[in-house]
């Protein structure tokens, strides 16, 4: 293997089923997308480059239309499922994908 990170792996088939279910919500998806091009989908952020570290929580919860408990919960499953990364940032949290997990996410779901 060459000096590229090694692929994550799903040790246990719970770990996949835990991400599976991540995904088996419409606005988890959502958010899936819209951290694809932070740029385009949130507005200018003071703190946190959107490239970087991603979204802030409350561009997110506030593009969502949810209240801040229900979208913050949607965003623990995706944390949880390490298909997104969450960052703290001068007292805001910023989330932004986790793009090695979800192409093996990917990979692993071509292979079923």
């Amino acid at each position: 293997m060459s000096a590229a990170i090694a692929p994550i792996e799903y040790a246990l088939p719970s770990e996949l089923e835990g991400s599976l279910k991540a995904l088996a919500s419409a606005r988890r998806l959502q958010i899936l997308e819209w951290l694809k091009d932070p740029i385009a989908h949130f507005p200018p952020q003071e703190h946190g480059d959107p490239l970087e570290h991603g979204a802030c929580n409350l561009f997110i919860v506030d593009k969502l239309g949810v209240s801040q408990p229900t979208a913050s919960r949607h965003l623990k499953v995706l944390v949880d499922a390490r298909l997104v990364i969450a960052t703290r940032r001068k007292g805001w949290t910023y989330y932004r994908r986790n793009e090695a997990r979800i192409a093996e996410l990917a990979r692993r779901i071509a292979a079923i």
